[in-house]
């Protein structure tokens, strides 16, 4: 699993850096799209595979599971690391997360997540101001 946050700058081509210890994570390819709280999901190919598998099994009836499979599905952009380590940011990917030029990438189980660094820690300091019930952390500390 993927852990920790790195800090990194989008180059003027749309294009950031995979941090290094998350480079093994994605080197078969990754596909980014639509986040949650307005970040940026990156996939490594074979959970994208997994994900496209469980996408297609949502019932086309259901007005609600159409709404999350357009916005995630729709949004999606297949992409490799180049020489560098870098990856392909699209366009519209960046002006939904509002990713201009700063960015964090942190781990989370299964995935990457990229944010802008205003957004990252806007999220991290509602986290602060409004912690978790003990409940909901029950079993996964102490």
């Amino acid at each position: 699993m993927p852990y920790g946050e790195y800090q990194y700058s989008l180059d003027d081509k749309g294009r950031v850096v995979v941090p290094q210890p998350f480079r093994h994570f994605v080197e078969d390819g990754v596909v980014v799209t639509r986040g949650m709280e307005g970040c940026l999901y990156l996939f490594p190919l074979i959970q994208w595979v997994r994900i496209e598998e469980q996408l297609n099994k949502a019932p086309i009836g259901d007005a609600e599971s159409r709404a999350f499979v357009r916005f995630f599905y729709s949004g999606a952009y297949k992409t490799k690391m180049d020489n560098a380590y870098r990856v392909m940011v699209p366009p519209a990917l960046r002006k939904f997360a509002d990713v201009e030029s700063e960015v964090v990438i942190a781990g989370a189980p299964g995935h990457l997540e990229l944010w802008s660094e205003k957004r990252w820690w806007e999220n991290i300091n509602k986290i602060l101001e409004n912690p978790p019930a003990p409940e909901a952390l029950r079993g996964l500390v102490g």
